[in-house]
């Protein structure tokens, strides 16, 4: 047995856990979990990347002697640095309005569908390319992504790990390389990024200021792993060798797709908004992002942090489909007056208004799991891929009810579990360093055989989906 440290970073927590792999094993604790709470300043919506390192460290610190480290993180993110190393400034959160109108500029210069054609990349406000045309980037010699910044402060080294770099517009998903024509073009320098790194690929040791702070016997060497969380939790997807599967990582986002063999560029996949991001050994992961448990965290935030268990209860006995919104509209993004906007929301496409809180928490799972079926079926047919079982990964795995309505929503099995899916895949790529784990087919074998699933068989025809999704269309 081997002891891994994932260090796993959320929008709203993030945790260090212990992964012990053996060769027919996996065993997962969680060391430390810490609170994500970005600020708000005059000048806008920024990370508290300094405490997030402080929680690393104490999540070091509490996990113990381990073989390995792997840090991944939410993406698109970043913290830029002078030429002396030193941070610039808090990174500015993906939330921040300061990227507002951007893209349209950006589009002048690099039409949308060429940009798409090149990079694959999904339109969102927030996409690092974006906010690099939003930054000034005054004296910064060096840009680091989130997971990035963190591993070059355990070890004094730069890297650019390739699945998260794949979510900044700027990379072809075909060569798996920069995309320098588009940066170009734009007039970004690519010389601000760091070496690219793969998955697997050694991040240096853990400096000796680290060792003395942690309590921690060097050398402890970092290991490069998909570093966006995203990638990490869909390389722990428990998929049986062979199967026609689509997942869905859920938590505060939902990412909604297929995991596939080469990128899909068509100007159709472009006008329904679907990535195609990186993933292990040559993936691609083609998807959707859509808000996600987001919506229902900020409502719960409102209401003063009610008993979840007692909201979902109340959830379960409220009309089905009711009232639905569309979980992908950025009306949705930003925080604050979540309950108010979903009510607006269905007010102005003439439906019925969700007034108590197991309401409006039916209103949310219910177009949740809208969401999770028409990107689901959407992929596969943009992708020419038949599905014949959904995997939810993530914390969603922990809603019962959501999982039981997207395998009603979507007329096909749903498999939960696991839960901390993004430390899994964290650990499986350090222990595959090790030689304790294959390829990916052998690690997900793995996850089968040792990690509790949950199967829900969906119940009754997919009619009234269908029917709220017309309405919503044409509402």
């Amino acid at each position: 047995m081997k002891s891994y440290a994932a260090v796993d970073l959320g929008a709203s927590s993030g945790r260090v856990m212990v992964g012990r792999v053996g060769p027919d094993s996996v065993e997962l604790a969680e060391a430390h979990r810490f609170a994500n709470r970005p600020v708000r300043v005059p000048e806008g919506l920024r990370w508290d990347v300094l405490s997030l390192y402080a929680g690393v460290l104490d999540g070091l610190r509490a996990a113990g002697q381990v073989d390995s480290v792997g840090i991944d993180s939410w993406a698109v993110d970043y913290g830029l640095l002078d030429a002396d190393g030193a941070l610039l400034g808090n990174p500015v959160h993906y939330r921040d309005s300061r990227t507002e109108g951007v893209a349209e500029k950006v589009w002048a210069t690099v039409p949308a569908a060429e940009l798409y054609a090149a990079t694959g990349l999904q339109y969102a406000p927030f996409n690092t390319l974006y906010q690099l045309t939003a930054d000034h980037l005054a004296g910064a010699e060096r840009l680091l992504m989130i997971p990035d910044l963190l591993t070059y402060w355990l070890t004094g080294e730069q890297g650019t790990e390739l699945t998260n770099a794949s979510t900044t517009q700027l990379i072809d998903p075909r060569t798996r390389e920069w995309s320098y024509d588009i940066a170009s073009r734009l007039g970004i320098d690519l010389g601000l990024f760091a070496p690219l790194r793969r998955p697997g690929d050694p991040a240096g040791v853990l400096r000796p200021e680290v060792l003395e702070e942690t309590g921690l016997r060097g050398p402890v060497p970092v290991t490069t792993v998909g570093s966006h969380d995203t990638a990490s939790a869909v390389a722990a997807v428990p998929a049986t060798a062979g199967e026609r599967f689509a997942y869905i990582c859920t938590g505060t986002w939902s990412l909604a797709g297929l995991e596939l063999d080469a990128p899909v560029l068509t100007e159709e996949s472009r006008a329904a908004n679907f990535t195609n991001e990186l993933g292990l050994d040559g993936t691609v992961r083609y998807l959707r992002n859509i808000m996600g448990l987001w919506l229902l965290q900020e409502c719960v935030r409102a209401w003063g942090e009610p008993e979840l268990g007692a909201l979902l209860l109340d959830a379960a006995k409220a009309p089905a489909l009711r009232s639905v919104v569309d979980a992908s509209d950025p009306v949705f993004l930003a925080p604050g007056r979540m309950p108010e906007r979903i009510a607006e929301a269905c007010r102005a496409s003439g439906q019925p208004v969700p007034r108590t809180p197991g309401e409006i928490t039916r209103c949310i799972l219910d177009s949740l799991a809208l969401a999770h079926r028409k990107a689901i079926e959407e992929a596969g047919r943009l992708a020419d891929r038949p599905v014949d079982v959904v995997h939810i990964v993530g914390g969603g795995t922990r809603n019962a009810l959501l999982c039981r309505l997207t395998a009603d929503a979507c007329g096909l099995p749903v498999v939960a579990g696991p839960t901390e899916a993004a430390a899994l895949g964290n650990v499986l790529v350090q222990a595959r360093t090790h030689g304790l784990v294959g390829d990916l087919a052998d690690g997900r074998a793995l996850l089968t055989r040792t990690q509790p699933l949950t199967r829900y068989e969906p119940q009754g025809d997919t009619a009234p989906w269908r029917a709220a999704e017309a309405r919503l269309a044409t509402g």
